[in-house]
């Protein structure tokens, strides 16, 4: 289907990060927009409030009639729901032209110039912050995140003038491999989604075919520590970068007084007095590989210094809510044993000699099942940690899988309990720490304006 062709897009899992950002951009464009998630959140609220009608019961007899045209209406779904919804079957049987989300962003990129970012982790915030470095520049993009960037309170950037747009490209289902990058970072290749590629071999080699994905006259842009090996085709220029290695790095770097500064190193023009806006360690890695992106979009080394300070971060990614000099609380994302690790890392150096709680709800039961040693190994970097209950997501359980695999592997000496979600204020509410810290991907960030309520009171 023709982009012109449309005139109705359906989504069946609007609700999702990534997909409520391409429904952004239909209704930008001016198209009806539809769609059924299972819960409302704040997402859909506030895709409803900008003209999207949606609804959160599997119910054919609840679809529009302006999403009832096989030939004009385009209906867009994710991974993450099962074959058996009704209303996707229905699209299905129907005749109509149903896509992944990532086949609309892969057909984005044949159109403009995509700047992608992949890898098992750090995804989201390169990607926002490259996405700003260039909105905030005369070059302009287009944007579709993983993440609300709290610069513009949207996972989702919009301009009619620039030829560039900014994807994060997710590995899952193997999503990238619709894409056709201008140029691309990869952050990262520690394996993840098994439940999907089976082995760290094809989760490996599925990061190699995307390199081969990259426009002729493109760019690749690789971590120094990755395990694959890259196979981009002819006339495609291939860097290096990490946080003091590569073609692209950190010089200079300056810790202190909350403040993180560095010079930045680059074949295509160093860059002095880097300034990062949400100052912890592993945003000098990130931001490395985002301006790297910028300066091949062609924004210049001002407007890049300026873009890294007020950079403000992404919703759920190293998020503060409590800053005060005998208490803090943050939250993040973390979901995979290296980013919890990374994670850590960078509040310990940040808060050195504080008392560091951890709060850590599992994602998946794949996940947990595959790296509960891992987990439990990055955990134990911290003195104090409660793990609550398995965020399911679009799982069912499996037997012998549970939170407690991850508890029973911490290391010796570590203060440790079990808890529920409905713990979690009990167990704050202790105050028996310096600095918290709640880890994971699933439903624990629900508690934050709770916690930061039980914090904030003064005793």
């Amino acid at each position: 289907m023709k982009i012109e062709d449309i005139k109705a897009v359906y989504f069946v899992g609007i609700g999702g990060i990534g997909m409520s950002a391409i429904a952004r951009y239909f209704l930008h464009q001016g198209m009806v927009v539809a769609g059924y998630d299972r819960t409302p959140s704040n997402l859909t609220r506030q895709l409803e409030q900008e003209g999207a009608r949606i609804h959160y019961e599997d119910n054919i007899n609840l679809i529009p009639e302006a999403c009832r045209q096989p030939a004009s209406t385009l209906v867009v779904f994710t991974p993450a729901i099962p074959a058996t919804h009704s209303e996707l079957l229905f699209f299905q049987q129907q005749g109509f032209e149903v896509v992944k989300r990532a086949q609309v962003l892969g057909t984005l990129t044949q159109s403009l110039k995509g700047l992608c970012v992949a890898g098992t982790h750090g995804k989201t915030t390169t990607s926002s912050m490259a996405a700003h470095l260039l909105h905030e520049s005369p070059v302009g993009c287009n944007a579709f995140l993983g993440g609300i960037t709290k610069n513009y309170g949207t996972n989702y950037i919009l301009s009619k003038e620039s030829p560039y747009v900014v994807i994060e490209a997710d590995e899952f289902d193997r999503s990238f491999h619709w894409l056709r990058p201008f140029a691309t970072v990869i952050t990262s290749t520690d394996a993840d989604h098994l439940d999907i590629y089976g082995t760290e071999e094809a989760y490996l080699e599925s990061f190699a075919h995307y390199t081969e994905l990259i426009q002729p006259g493109g760019y690749l842009i690789l971590h120094t520590d990755l395990k694959m090996t890259a196979r981009p085709q002819k006339g495609v220029t291939t860097y290096t970068y990490s946080r003091e290695a590569g073609d692209f790095h950190a010089g200079n770097i300056r810790i202190g007084n909350g403040e993180i500064t560095f010079d930045f190193v680059s074949p295509l023009g160093n860059i002095e007095g880097i300034n990062l806006g949400v100052p912890v360690a592993v945003n000098i890695e990130n931001g490395v590989a985002a301006m790297a992106l910028a300066q091949i979009a062609g924004v210049d080394a001002a407007d890049i210094r300026k873009a890294m300070a007020s950079f403000s971060g992404v919703d759920r990614r190293f998020d503060f809510h409590v800053r005060t000099s005998d208490m803090v609380y943050l939250s993040d994302y973390a979901h995979h044993p290296e980013e919890l690790r990374q994670s850590i890392l960078s509040v310990k150096q940040l808060y050195e000699g504080r008392r560091v709680k951890v709060i850590f709800q599992p994602h998946l039961y794949t996940r947990t099942r595959d790296f509960y040693r891992e987990f439990a190994d990055a955990l134990s970097l911290v003195d104090d940690v409660s793990i609550v209950d398995i965020y399911p997501a679009r799982e069912e359980p499996i037997a012998g899988v549970s939170s407690r695999l991850i508890y029973d592997c911490l290391r010796p000496g570590i203060r440790r309990e079990m808890i529920t979600k409905a713990q979690i204020p009990d167990v704050v509410g202790r105050k028996d720490f310096d600095v918290l810290v709640t880890l994971g991907a699933g439903d624990i960030d629900d508690f934050a304006g709770q916690i930061t309520d039980l914090l904030s009171k003064k005793e």
